[in-house]
């Protein structure tokens, strides 16, 4: 056999061999999204603790309502309430004051405001976990929105080892790991929260 034609005969199996996978790929695109959605999530069954722990970058409220329930139902106490400066003040006064008009008491809630340059989770673990220890509180709940969930827990037991995390997952409008890629936004959110969670395995 010449060497043009073993060339063409490799082209050719490679082709068959791509489409072959293309093919598999698109009969099992359903169970393979939404594995890859569920990898984001790290929702853990909530225990009681000294405080639960809000992390900020909310727009909708649902960490917030999240957390409030699960005060209500005896977890902890108080509701530590973390959040960055905004426009007009800081993003934990909103938040509370959200979580009020939803019928829960301010007593409930605290408010804890980030300093200057505290803009990433890796940031807000470090800055929060001796912030909570500085307190004398050892065990919390810290509750995110599903897909921030896995990449959250990771930060936090490396940066701040010393606190006993139990993660929980808020439900976010935009994101589920079963249906992510049927609407542009769930789009975004998966595509944003991987960029940063391979960032993160590259020490950023």
């Amino acid at each position: 056999m010449s060497c043009r034609r073993k060339m063409m005969r490799a082209v050719g199996l490679l082709a068959l061999a791509l489409l072959v996978l293309a093919c598999a790929l698109w009969l099992f695109r359903t169970p393979l999204l939404t594995f890859a959605g569920r990898f984001l999530v790290n929702n853990e069954t909530p225990r009681k603790a000294d405080a639960i722990l809000v992390l900020g970058g909310d727009d909708f409220g649902r960490r917030i309502l999240k957390a409030a329930q699960l005060a209500n139902q005896g977890y902890a106490s108080s509701v530590l309430v973390s959040g960055p400066s905004s426009l007009i003040g800081h993003e934990s006064d909103a938040t509370i004051q959200f979580a009020e008009q939803n019928g829960y008491p301010a007593s409930l809630f605290h408010a804890v405001w980030l300093p200057p340059g505290t803009d990433s989770t890796r940031s807000e673990a470090t800055f929060l976990g001796k912030y909570l220890k500085t307190h004398g509180i050892n065990r919390i709940l810290l509750v995110t929105s599903n897909y921030h969930t896995g990449r959250a827990a990771r930060l936090w037991r490396t940066q701040a080892p010393w606190i006993a995390i139990t993660v929980i997952a808020a439900s976010d409008p935009f994101f589920t790991p079963g249906g992510w890629w049927k609407t542009r936004s769930g789009q975004k959110t998966f595509l944003f929260e991987w960029m940063k969670t391979v960032s993160t395995w590259l020490g950023n």
